[in-house]
């Protein structure tokens, strides 16, 4: 199964634009990804990936060679899938736990992509920002961002470079301006997140050559739903600190602008969290290969 593996590397770099991300998704070291390409290169006779440090890009060899790879990698994948764990393994109900904006903007248009690749499937989804209990709650597993708090929990990470990104939209922009630096969010009208009984009004930056710091925004809006949040930033309410996940297409698509990005936002990891590793089955193995491809593909932070 290695040339499965080398044309499944091959696939990943390409759609997340990283080969160390795509090391990381399948348990690999960069040095073993980086030679399974140039295997695949040296069996197909020609060039697929010009790599530098920083960046990669296709060949023309490489352009044509997967346009014609997804569609046979998938059906293999899946053949190999259930050769080895049985054609149960995806099928199933599977029960998941998702933050209330993540789950609504990103991630129910994956999870109905996976269905169709696994059709087999179903879904039991709880939307909510309350963190969920994956002991004593009927969930197989929980994305969450940050680290559990309980050490005993298994952590698999999603999307391990996230991190918050400060944003409004242009029509709060064209009537208040933008803010030159962070320090001026404490006079600003900010929307703020709340978890129990804490708002999320201390918000973290930290500038090259220089020690983090802490701006206590002014919170004019606050709601225990980071999908509430995200609307009122949409409809010009005020300045917002998202996880760049769930504003990533904002951004893109210009709903929102990103702020004071010489500064750097603080870390936002995406988890999927489960009990154990014993309780980590084949088709949660799926969807998290499938979920780090997703993410792969967001446009790149603009913060």
């Amino acid at each position: 199964m290695k040339a499965l593996q080398d044309l499944e590397i091959f696939v990943r770099t390409v759609d997340t634009g990283s080969l160390s991300a795509t090391a990381r998704a399948m348990d690999l070291t960069p040095a073993a990804a980086s030679a399974a390409l140039k295997r695949l290169e040296a069996e197909l006779g020609a060039e697929l990936l010009v790599r530098s440090t920083r960046s990669l890009r296709l060949t023309p060899a490489g352009e044509q060679f997967l346009e014609h790879s997804r569609q046979p990698l998938m059906a293999l994948q899946q053949a190999a899938r259930l050769m080895s764990q049985g054609e149960a393994a995806m099928e199933g109900v599977l029960k998941l736990s998702a933050p209330s904006d993540l789950g609504r903007n990103v991630l129910l248009p994956w999870l109905d992509d996976f269905q169709r690749l696994h059709p087999g499937v179903s879904l039991r989804l709880q939307l909510s920002d309350r963190l969920a209990n994956v002991y004593s709650e009927p969930v197989d597993a929980a994305l969450r961002y940050g680290l559990p708090p309980d050490s005993n929990l298994v952590a698999l990470p999603l999307a391990p470079d996230n991190r918050r990104v400060l944003c409004a939209s242009p029509a709060y922009l064209e009537r208040h301006g933008e803010p030159a630096s962070p320090h001026e969010l404490a006079d600003r009208d900010c929307l703020c997140f709340m978890l129990g009984d804490e708002v999320r009004d201390r918000w973290s930056f930290s500038l090259a050559g220089s020690s983090s710091f802490t701006v206590r925004a002014r919170a004019v809006n606050v709601s225990n739903d980071g999908g509430a949040v995200r609307q009122w930033a949409l409809l010009g309410r005020g300045i917002a600190y998202k996880s760049h996940l769930d504003v990533a297409s904002d951004l893109a698509e210009g709903r929102l602008r990103a702020l004071c990005t010489a500064w750097t936002t603080e870390p936002a990891p995406l988890y999927l969290v489960v009990p154990s590793r014993g309780q980590l089955t084949p088709l949660l193995r799926c969807l998290r290969e499938f979920l780090v491809v997703c993410i792969g593909r967001l446009p790149a932070s603009g913060g």
